[in-house]
């Protein structure tokens, strides 16, 4: 396909206008302001239109779309022992699966090209993902709370086969790693061999960190004075790259700590202040040189997986809470939503547009009268743009979303299908 005469952020962060990108297979291999000698297929009018990398949702719980509305209005803990957990016990591989194609199809609504996604069924995540075209790390997350050593459990085997069934398919498309609930979620032998794990096979870490201020609190008790971070750490589940959903409630040392180790920050600022968590310190971290991405956690804490939606609400947060106007630019939140990302999931040929890389594209509509005028489009795209202004998601050349078509998915099959496992659970729940 080549995107005609069309507007596009450049691999700088800087837009630019009447350029060409040309796409061949998997990637972008031309990018000029001049019309290719090359026939790359299908032209693209881009007139009114704004070219860009791919979202990457980097904290993610893609199949509790099941669960969008369920639980409302209600704290962390409550939510999640008295709605949450209970729901996801009448789970199937099959509901998974399907909540998991649901969410593809809402990620790419709205823009989305890959995932970090932590949920409870390795196999119903490797399927959705390779099936429908997607890109995306995933996980299944270790809860433990007895003696148990991490390899006698269930979930040892069920990683262990997803590396191998599904880690690096289709050229890498997608990826399967280890996970850790959380600290709470766990004991420090479990941590420490969970991690003794990843190392071994070379894998990545997915895990909750510092999410409330109980959460920190309650750590530091359980573990002399050491902040979830520096009990993590220790553990060595940093020892690997990974990405580190919410971390809240960081202070300095835990901040120099991440950045120390490379970790990956994830930021869900909708989630967060739905579930009354507070307001990540992501300028601080920022400052302080760790790599800062932006999550919407799932459906269930958000409710919706709409990324332009939560750019700007990562952005502003951040003003409001520092009393400074200028703390996260556009570029650089439009590069924790894209690049940032990216390198997150250690996909170093992906997040930003270049010839050569990997044609993870996002098309926004223009022509609205909420975007007029356009003195700057970065400026447009962080405080005016709406998610429903995207109108065409391509992951590795691959149209997944355009003009209200989903060419990959069946969509009513796949709402039939989550409607039917809703029924059932709410049903056997309520018995």
């Amino acid at each position: 396909m080549l995107f005609k005469d069309i507007t596009i952020l450049d691999e700088n962060f800087e837009v630019r206008e009447h350029m060409y990108v040309g796409v061949k297979d998997a990637f972008i291999k031309y990018v000029g302001d001049k019309m290719p000698e090359e026939d790359f297929g299908e032209v693209y009018d881009g007139k009114n239109r704004f070219l860009m990398p791919s979202m990457y949702n980097m904290h993610s719980h893609n199949p509790m779309v099941l669960m969008r509305g369920y639980g409302e209005n209600v704290p962390l803990q409550e939510w999640l022992n008295e709605l949450i957990f209970p729901f996801e016990g009448h789970l199937t591989e099959d509901d998974m699966y399907w909540g998991a194609l649901m969410g593809v199809a809402e990620s790419v609504r709205y823009g989305i090209g890959s995932s970090t996604d932590m949920y409870l069924n390795e196999n119903a995540l490797g399927r959705a993902y390779s099936e429908s075209g997607f890109k995306a790390n995933f996980s299944n997350c270790v809860m433990c709370f007895d003696d148990s050593d991490y390899k006698d459990l269930p979930i040892y085997k069920s990683t262990l086969d997803a590396i191998k069934n599904w880690d690096g398919y289709d050229d890498g498309r997608i990826h399967a790693e280890f996970s850790l609930h959380a600290e709470y979620t766990s004991n420090e032998k479990i941590a420490r061999q969970l991690a003794e794990v990843c190392i071994a096979n070379n894998s990545s870490m997915h895990v909750h960190v510092s999410e409330t201020a109980g959460e920190v609190q309650e750590c530091k008790e359980r573990h002399d004075g050491k902040s979830p971070v520096k009990y993590l750490a220790d553990c060595g589940i940093f020892d690997r790259p990974t990405v580190a959903a919410h971390c809240v409630h960081v202070d300095d040392d835990d901040i120099e700590i991440l950045r120390e180790k490379n970790v990956t920050v994830a930021s869900c600022p909708k989630s967060n202040l739905k579930l009354a968590s507070g307001i990540a310190p992501v300028y601080k971290l920022m400052q302080g040189g760790v790599n800062v991405t932006i999550g919407t956690d799932s459906v269930a804490s958000n409710n919706c997986l709409n990324m332009i939606e939560e750019i700007r609400d990562f952005n502003l947060l951040q003003k409001g809470s520092t009393g400074i106007a200028t703390a996260i630019d556009p570029r650089e939140t439009i590069f924790a939503a894209t690049r940032g990302g990216a390198v997150g999931q250690q996909r170093m040929d992906c997040g930003i547009i270049k010839e050569g890389f990997r044609a993870d594209i996002a098309v926004l509509d223009t022509d609205t009268v909420y975007n007029f005028p356009q003195y700057n489009l970065l400026n447009n795209l962080v405080y005016s743009f709406s998610g429903n202004d995207v109108v065409l998601t391509m992951i590795d050349g691959r149209v997944m979303y355009r003009d209200g078509m989903f060419p990959t998915l069946d969509l009513e099959r796949i709402k039939f299908e989550c409607s039917k496992s809703i029924k059932r659970i709410l049903g056997e729940l309520n018995k």
